[in-house]
């Protein structure tokens, strides 16, 4: 697993994950605000199967 997922869109992804899980939680939304674990874990781990499917790549390139 090659890092997919840059700075500024880890942020975002966490952000978005605590705030549906949040919501959630206080019964806001209804359960399907738990699928913020998803954005969670992967702003967390760094790597998005979705972006590996669809070539899609935000984190900087690394030299070599």
């Amino acid at each position: 697993m090659k890092a997919n997922v840059g700075g500024i869109d880890k942020i975002l992804r966490i952000v978005a994950g605590i705030a549906l899980i949040a919501m959630a939680a206080m019964g806001v939304i209804g359960m399907w605000g738990y699928i913020g674990v998803v954005p969670l874990l992967t702003g967390l781990i760094g790597w998005c199967p979705a972006y590996t499917l669809l070539g899609i790549k935000t984190c900087p390139m690394q030299k070599n």
